[in-house]
C-alpha cells in the first residue's frame, strides 16, 4: 500500500509540474505575445514584460519580437525615367506594432519577411522608373567644383534636380507604411544601399568618357603642334632678322673700312706722279693676279691700260 502510495504521489507531482508549466509563461523585455486557442487568437496581444497564465495543453504562446528587425532587399536592375538600367541595393528597419494584427495577417516574422519584399521591391520599381537617375544618386542642387581646362572642355555641368535621393527614400517609406498599415507593423526607415550601372551600360559609360578624354588629348596635343609652330616661326623670323641686320651693319664696317684704306692709299700714293705711277701698276698687277691664270686666254685692245704693262714686259 505504501509503495502504491509513493507512486501515485510521484505521478501526481509530475502530472502538476506539467500542469503548472503548461500553465505559465514568461514574457521578456524584448518580446510581445499571443495567445492562441486551436489556431485562433484568443483575447489582446501580452506586450508588457513579466509572469503570465494560461490555459494549459489547449492554449499556445506565439512569441514575436518587439525590437527593430532588418529587411535587406536583394539588388534588382531597374530601368530609370531616362532609359538608364541600373542596379539598385536597399535595405529597411521595421518593427512589430500590433502583434494580434500582425500574427492574423503574416503569423510569424518569416511571412512578414516575405511581404515586405513584395512592397519594398515593388515600390522602389515604381519611384525608380518614374524618375531620372540623377534624382536617385543626388540630394540637392550644387555648383560642380572646377576640374581645371579638362573640365571646362568637356562642360561639367550637374542637371538641376527637383526630388533628389533623400525625399525619393522618403516617398518610397511613406507609400510602402500605407500599404503596411493593416499587417500590423510600420517601417521605421528605407534607404538605398547601393546604385550602380548595370555592366553593359558601365562599359559603354567608359568608352564614351574614354573617347572624351582622347578628344581632349587629341585637340590639347594638336593646340601644342599649333603653339610650337608658332614658336618656331618667330624663332625664324626673329633668327633672320637678326641675321640681316648683322650683314648690314658688317657691311656696313666694310665699307667704311674700304673707304678708309682707299683714303689712305689714295693719301699714300697721290703725293708724286712716281707714287701714282707705282699704285696704278700695283693695282694692275692684282687684277692680273685674281684674273688670270696659266689656262686663261685674253683678247684686248691696243689702248687697254692693261696692255700697255703686257707691252712693256715683252
Amino acid at each position: 500500500m505504501k509503495k502504491n502510495k509513493l507512486i501515485f504521489l510521484i505521478v501526481t507531482s509530475v502530472i502538476l509540474l506539467i500542469v503548472v508549466f503548461q500553465s505559465v509563461y514568461i514574457v521578456k523585455e524584448t518580446e510581445q505575445v499571443v495567445i492562441t486557442q486551436f489556431g485562433k487568437p484568443v483575447g489582446e496581444a501580452i506586450t508588457e514584460p513579466g509572469l503570465n497564465f494560461k490555459t494549459p495543453f489547449i492554449q499556445k504562446t506565439n512569441y514575436f519580437e518587439k525590437r527593430y528587425m532588418e529587411w535587406d532587399g536583394d539588388p534588382n536592375q531597374v530601368p530609370t525615367k531616362d532609359k538608364k538600367f541600373i542596379f539598385v541595393d536597399t535595405y529597411a528597419r521595421w518593427q512589430i506594432t500590433d502583434p494580434l494584427q500582425f500574427f492574423k495577417r503574416m503569423t510569424n516574422e518569416r511571412g512578414a519577411q516575405s511581404r515586405l519584399d513584395d512592397i519594398l521591391d515593388g515600390e522602389t520599381r515604381d519611384y525608380i522608373a518614374a524618375h531620372n537617375l540623377e534624382e536617385a544618386v543626388r540630394s540637392h542642387n550644387r555648383v560642380p567644383a572646377s576640374s581645371g581646362a579638362t573640365g571646362e572642355m568637356i562642360s561639367d555641368t550637374l542637371a538641376q534636380i527637383s526630388v533628389g535621393r533623400q525625399e525619393l527614400q522618403r516617398m518610397i517609406l511613406m507609400s510602402a507604411n500605407e500599404k503596411a498599415k493593416d499587417l500590423g507593423i510600420v517601417i521605421l526607415d528605407f534607404r538605398f544601399k547601393r546604385i550602380n550601372y548595370v555592366q553593359e551600360v558601365s562599359a559603354q559609360v567608359y568608352e564614351r568618357m574614354k573617347s572624351e578624354r582622347f578628344r581632349i588629348a587629341d585637340k590639347f596635343r594638336s593646340e601644342g603642334q599649333g603653339e610650337a609652330s608658332r614658336i618656331n616661326g618667330e624663332k625664324e623670323r626673329e633668327l633672320k632678322t637678326i641675321q640681316s641686320e648683322a650683314f648690314r651693319k658688317a657691311e656696313e664696317i666694310k665699307g667704311k673700312a674700304d673707304a678708309k684704306a682707299a683714303g689712305i692709299y689714295a693719301s699714300a700714293y697721290d703725293q708724286t706722279s712716281t707714287s701714282r705711277e707705282l699704285y696704278g701698276f700695283l693695282k694692275s698687277m692684282e687684277t692680273f693676279e685674281t684674273t688670270f691664270d696659266t689656262t686663261t686666254s685674253v683678247i684686248l685692245s691696243t689702248d687697254n691700260e692693261l696692255f700697255k704693262y703686257l707691252k712693256s714686259m715683252k
